[in-house]
């Protein structure tokens, strides 16, 4: 069963490699950058997030 993809998604987690990996992957499906990146410290750690929408699902 393949799942409509959503008009915005929320991308989270640490600022490395495989977080770079999965905002690239969000663009190769459609998504565009949404905003800047944002940072935060959760517990010690440093969370990246970044948006992204599908401008082709937005209302």
């Amino acid at each position: 069963m393949s799942e409509t993809p959503l008009a915005y998604r929320l991308l989270t987690g640490t600022d490395n490699r495989e977080f770079c990996e999965k905002v690239s992957a969000a663009l190769q499906d459609g998504y565009v950058l949404y905003g800047s990146p944002t940072l935060t410290s959760c517990d010690g750690r440093v969370v990246t997030g970044q948006a992204v929408i599908r401008k082709d699902l937005a209302p």
